[in-house]
């Protein structure tokens, strides 16, 4: 997987093709899609969710330019993959879903895959985890048309925030946003389609 749709598209941050080599996909999918799990597509995991292709994953996880020193907020738990592959990339990682069985499973597997640098919380991503902030980046797993403001306060100044933006049901961009002196400091990167973001954030788009 790793060299065939990795490396072959493009992806050449190191610690982010040998973080993708080492996690074991197939434990974060039911067992019925194990011998689907090193394809390079989305899979389902339950309550309408994916878990995404492993090309969207390591290019969102290579553009986050993430240290080893560093603390990231992930928006989007799903199947808890995503931030098994962060794990291996930062010093410590936290992560919010909003679909409670979702939340507690993937929690589970991570404890069981003694992921022990990651966190994982039930909650509203759109409010973040204020008390653990600021982070040094954030990314998030599910669409939305802008930023949501709670999120660009706990990013720290120079942080990079991730995200696909767009509306719902349409082509998406996925995009890295700097804080460079406050502001957004936009950079896109290539089309996508992400399911939206859910909870508070859809007041906003009405």
């Amino acid at each position: 997987m790793v060299e065939r749709d990795l490396g072959a598209r493009g992806i050449k941050d190191r610690r982010v093709l040998d973080a993708m080599r080492v996690v074991p996909r197939h434990l974060f999918v039911a067992a019925t899609h194990f011998g689907a799990a090193y394809e390079d597509r989305p899979l389902p995991i339950g309550e309408g969710q994916t878990i995404s292709q492993p090309y969207v994953v390591a290019l969102m996880s290579e553009l986050l330019e993430l240290k080893e020193s560093e603390r990231v907020l992930e928006i989007g738990t799903g199947s808890g993959y995503q931030a098994a592959v962060l794990s291996r990339l930062a010093k410590e990682v936290y992560t919010i879903e909003i679909i409670p069985s979702l939340a507690e499973r993937a929690k589970e597997t991570l404890a069981r895959l003694r992921y022990g640098n990651v966190w994982v919380k039930t909650g509203d991503g759109f409010y973040g985890w204020e008390e653990k902030g600021p982070f040094d980046a954030i990314l998030l797993t599910a669409s939305a048309e802008s930023i949501p403001e709670p999120l660009w306060r706990q990013l720290r100044e120079e942080g990079r925030l991730v995200m696909p933006m767009g509306r719902e049901r349409r082509s998406q961009q996925l995009v890295r946003v700097k804080k460079i002196a406050g502001q957004q400091r936009i950079e896109g990167s290539t089309e996508v389609v992400f399911v939206p973001m859910t909870g508070e954030v859809r007041k906003e788009v009405r």
